[in-house]
């Protein structure tokens, strides 16, 4: 299936992505293997070609990679062209048996990033991402050795997530304008307060942004957000399709630059995330849901 695409700096990707998170941890126990293989195997096969993970999405502290393991074995077991997907990872958040913390310095991200590749399977990774700020050191730094990696063609493109609009800013000073690629923080009906100016920033810059937790999180959220928004119901009533493919199709309509990363730990969810691509509302229902964030 041939879905709309968006870019992300050089990088051509379906306008959504699959969040694999769920897959590893979250409600309940990791999925089983065979149906990570089929999750992963369905966004494809849907036309997803954004897969997103990140080095602690595990279900322990000490099985770090876990979900990077997935996502790089179902890409090499795809029977469709592996070619046209685009991995992106994270680091910059630690785990350990005491619990967790950040570390943005050169040499904790240069290993975390040397771990990802290794549980990936792969030379280099499309799009890395600088986690979570690290309050102890200057924001550039971290930025800095990004822009290393990137020049010893370790990663792609440049990412930081949950950013907000100065370090946004620090960062295109630092890497140069279009240096920064991508943008990911949390953005849906239940969350936008402290992210809306960084969309709008990062639409203006010609960074892509990218909503985690885009339907209102795992945690329950997503699951009622039809329940919870009547006008978002009403909107799906209306086209016979689910409430999270109304959510995912005004996201997407909030800008060109915006990819949502819905997540699934079942091929049923991102198979019906990814109708949201075939999904167009009229100008009225679109307004009618930005008055969610008013």
């Amino acid at each position: 299936m041939t879905a709309p695409t968006r870019r992300i700096g050089s990088l051509t990707v379906s306008a959504l992505g699959l969040g694999a998170m769920p897959l590893s941890m979250g409600r309940g126990e990791p999925a089983p293997h065979d149906r990570a293989m089929a999750t992963i195997h369905a966004a494809l096969d849907a036309g997803v070609t954004l897969l997103d993970t990140a080095d602690i999405y595990a279900p322990s502290w000490d099985t770090m990679g876990h979900n990077e393991k997935f996502v790089g074995e179902a890409l090499r077991s795809w029977e469709g062209d592996r070619s046209q997907a685009v991995v992106a990872t994270k680091g910059g958040i630690t785990r350990s048996a005491e619990g967790g913390g950040r570390d943005g310095s050169a040499a904790y991200l240069r290993s975390a990033l040397e771990k990802s590749l290794t549980a990936l399977g792969q030379d280099s990774v499309d799009l890395y991402y600088w986690h979570r700020p690290d309050r102890s050191i200057r924001y550039a730094e971290g930025v800095e050795a990004l822009a290393t990696f990137q020049q010893e063609g370790l990663i792609r493109e440049i990412g930081i997530s949950n950013a907000n609009v100065e370090e946004i800013d620090v960062a295109r000073d630092v890497l140069g304008e279009g240096g920064l690629a991508a943008v990911q923080n949390e953005f849906s009906p239940t969350f936008f307060h402290t992210s809306r100016n960084e969309l709008r920033h990062c639409g203006e810059h010609g960074i892509a942004f990218v909503p985690w937790s885009p339907l209102g999180g795992t945690g329950g959220g997503a699951a009622a957000v039809g329940e919870r928004f009547g006008q978002i119901q009403r909107i799906a009533e209306a086209h016979g399709v689910s409430p999270q493919q109304v959510v995912l199709a005004w996201e997407m309509a909030l800008g060109e630059h915006v990819i949502p990363i819905p997540g699934a730990s079942r091929p049923e969810s991102i198979t019906d995330s990814a109708g949201a691509l075939d999904l167009e509302l009229t100008a009225e229902e679109r307004e009618e849901l930005d008055r969610i964030l008013a």
